[in-house]
């Protein structure tokens, strides 16, 4: 006679269940995840990063009578002060929850009942922060373990104690700042996105700052059982590696940035890794780069066993736009030309998807070089010729007229019509400029992290878009230029390069995570704002190394209190610069004495109340074929109702976030400011329920199997009520 376990009777009875629901139809995809209460094990759902599940006891039919099962309130932020930006995917393993708060600590919740098993702090009751978007798991036999950054640490933690392993790296914790190039005391590398698992690595990506002097974007393997760094991808190429020629020859020595910050994905069969990669740094000014520098901007294939290149292909050459990779790509097999094709497809900030063949890199779609416009900064040299995919065509506006300029009033339209004759504007590929270029789509635009989900059975990607134009104004500033500026305007100096682009020019912040600094001395000590803006916080990243030796100064501008003190040597963003080029240990800093700065870098085009300054939609929902190229449907993804037509539709709303995609025809989505969370039907984009959150989704959604129960989980940002986020989890009644 067989014997079963009782938990083996248990997953037995669960896959019943599920052939009953799915009319006893078993696809590859789901003899993966044959235990079903491991279909959302890792970040976006699998290794291949298709954010899909097989499940669909909630389907198009009864997703109507979703309702909320339970709700988890994270309750490690003071109460009074600013909600946080939550954007954690959480991920379910045998009916246990891991994710984050929106203060970057980590939890594990009881799946069913949102009840909490155990919590993990990894700054020792600090203030911490940062931006996580989820953690990683792992496990050999009875070694189980739960894998996340906190700061710039890596850390293993044990998954059903949450206690640190002590045999991993320094009692539990690894350095990422550790290997860089730069000084580890005196850098601050920080990753965002989780990394992904291939059987005894860790591959992770960081982020870095934007500014020169930055570090490099190094690939990242760690042993998960010891720490130990196995292997590194530079992505700033060394003499001898590919790419290098791309490059000034000293280049590797100073450039930073070419991160990868968006996640990744795994073929696991072939030993393949994939990933997006950033901007170079400076973002905005190359004089110091010239060339088309490998690899930003560029989709890498790597041996995920020992981090050899495989193949690539650069999406901007010589990027000046800030137009990163922004998301995990997609794998996905695809019917192309008559033949099954193992692909991978990659959104971007433009608002292209590049589809590739997996194994040799060939695109999939023609890709053609086009003539764009050149720069007429001194010294810059921006590259001729940019990529522009013929299929599919871009989901986000690469083009505008005056006659797409916003109508509010009649002084309003005035003002816009006024202000953008003013700028350069050349297309999507129009180089920064003194005069101010106008950025459509914008570093904002496109997809952010949360990128697309696919339909594996299909061979359909759905993603949102975003129309969010931005102005690029440079400035010449000389190394030698002296200042007799006072505390209170060196603070204002340091909050319009580095701040403004988040909180507003009035200090007013938006309803996206970006919260008001207008009369904080009600809400924080002087003390406690120093230390947040060292440590970071919510979506914040540390300024640590910003505001060094400048610290009366930003809380003089922040609590409006003016004072002087000696005058300072250089602007305050030069200071930073020297900064990062002082924790550089080959010592070599920019080779250049002038530096051009963006200083309306992340500003976007808005009328004086702040309203967009471009006819709606703001932003929208696709589906897209990848076996054709051609698009199925497009919808406008939530409103903003101070910018809609009185009875007029919907205006759409910006977003980073992406969607889930299920076996039972449905989508779901949060990603909007109205703080609205909705399902649509697959097929035509029709919504099907909706309801309102406590907060804004800013994150992914997951979906999971506990106990004969399908739930659809989503992470909520802090606001007054609970600063530190929300896990809310929907099922149906009665199940």
């Amino acid at each position: 006679m067989i014997k079963f376990s009782a938990k083996k009777i248990s997953i037995l009875l669960s896959f019943i269940s599920i052939l009953i629901y799915t009319g006893c139809k078993v696809y590859p995809a789901f003899e993966k995840n044959l235990n079903l209460e491991r279909t959302w094990s890792v970040y976006k759902a699998d290794a291949e990063g298709t954010g899909y599940s097989v499940l669909n006891q909630i389907n198009t039919q009864n997703v109507p009578q979703l309702e909320l099962a339970w709700t988890h309130k994270f309750s490690d932020a003071p109460q009074g002060s600013r909600g946080g930006s939550s954007e954690s995917n959480p991920i379910i393993i045998d009916g246990v929850m891991y994710t984050m708060s929106a203060r970057h600590r980590v939890y594990a919740l009881n799946a069913s009942t949102g009840e909490q098993i155990w919590a993990f702090d990894p700054f020792n009751g600090e203030a911490g922060g940062g931006v996580g978007r989820g953690v990683t798991y792992w496990e050999e036999g009875s070694d189980k373990r739960i894998l996340f950054t906190g700061g710039d640490n890596l850390f293993a933690l044990n998954a059903e104690t949450g206690i640190p392993i002590e045999s991993f790296g320094n009692k539990g914790k690894v350095s990422m700042n550790t290997g860089m190039r730069g000084d580890p005391d005196k850098i601050s590398v920080i990753p965002t996105s989780p990394g992904i698992v291939f059987k005894e690595l860790l591959i992770i990506g960081n982020e870095v700052s934007e500014l020169y002097g930055a570090e490099p974007g190094h690939i990242r393997a760690y042993n998960i059982m010891t720490g130990k760094l196995e292997w590194t991808f530079h992505t700033v190429p060394q003499p001898g590696e590919v790419g290098y020629d791309t490059w000034p020859k000293e280049a590797w020595k100073y450039v930073g940035g070419a991160n990868n910050w968006g996640g990744m994905s795994l073929d696991e069969e072939r030993g393949m890794v994939f990933f997006g990669t950033g901007s170079p740094t400076y973002d905005y000014y190359g004089k110091d780069r010239i060339g088309m520098n490998l690899f930003g901007n560029s989709v890498v294939a790597l041996d995920a066993r020992t981090g050899k290149y495989r193949w690539h292909f650069q999406t901007v050459h010589h990027d000046l736009w800030d137009y990163d990779l922004p998301a995990a790509p997609n794998l996905i097999t695809v019917e192309h030309n008559g033949k099954k094709i193992d692909a991978v497809a990659q959104t971007s900030k433009l608002g292209y998807i590049y589809t590739f063949n997996r194994e040799t890199g060939e695109p999939l779609f023609p890709i053609e070089e086009r003539p764009v416009p050149p720069s007429d900064i001194p010294g810059e040299q921006a590259w001729p010729t940019q990529p522009f995919p013929l299929k599919p065509a871009p989901y986000a506006r690469q083009s505008i007229t005056k006659d797409d300029i916003s109508f509010y009033t009649q002084s309003s339209y005035d003002s816009l019509v006024n202000r953008f004759n003013a700028f350069r504007y050349e297309g999507p590929f129009t180089p920064p400029s003194i005069q101010g270029t106008f950025m459509l789509p914008g570093s904002r635009g496109g997809s952010s992290w949360g990128g697309g989900s696919v339909d594996p059975e299909k061979g359909i990607i759905y993603v949102k878009s975003n129309d969010s134009p931005e102005i690029a104004t440079m400035k010449k500033v000389v190394e030698n230029e002296t200042s007799n500026l006072s505390a209170f305007n060196q603070g204002k100096a340091l909050y319009n390069t580095y701040c403004v682009s988040c909180h507003m020019p009035d200090k007013n912040g938006d309803e996206q995570g970006n919260p008001s600094l207008l009369a904080i001395e009600t809400r924080m000590s002087r003390e406690d704002a120093l230390n947040k803006i060292k440590r970071g916080g919510g979506k914040m990243p540390s300024f640590a190394s910003v505001i060094a030796g400048k610290e009366e100064a930003i809380i003089s501008f922040l609590f409006e209190k003016e004072s002087t003190v000696r005058p300072s040597r250089e602007q305050s963003f030069l200071k930073e610069i020297q900064e990062n080029e002082s924790a550089n240990k080959a010592g070599i800093n920019t080779p250049q004495e002038d530096k051009y700065l963006n200083l309306t870098a992340y500003g976007q085009f808005t009328d004086n109340q702040r309203r967009p300054g471009i006819k709606p939609p703001w932003g929208q929902l696709h589906a897209i074929n990848l076996n054709t190229g051609e698009y199925e449907w497009s919808i406008t993804l939530g409103n903003q109702p101070e910018g809609q037509t009185p009875g007029g539709p919907e205006t759409g709303a910006s977003g980073s976030a992406g969607p889930l995609v299920t076996r039972g025809e449905l989508l779901f989505i949060g990603s909007t400011r109205d703080r609205k969370f909705r399902a649509f039907d697959q097929k035509t984009g029709k919504k099907l329920w909706e309801t309102t959150l406590p907060g804004i989704a800013n994150a992914n959604p997951s979906t999971y199997w506990s106990k004969g129960k399908q739930y659809i989980a989503i992470s909520i940002s802090g606001d007054a009520a609970n600063p530190a986020g929300y896990v809310l989890s929907f099922a149906l009644p009665g199940k």
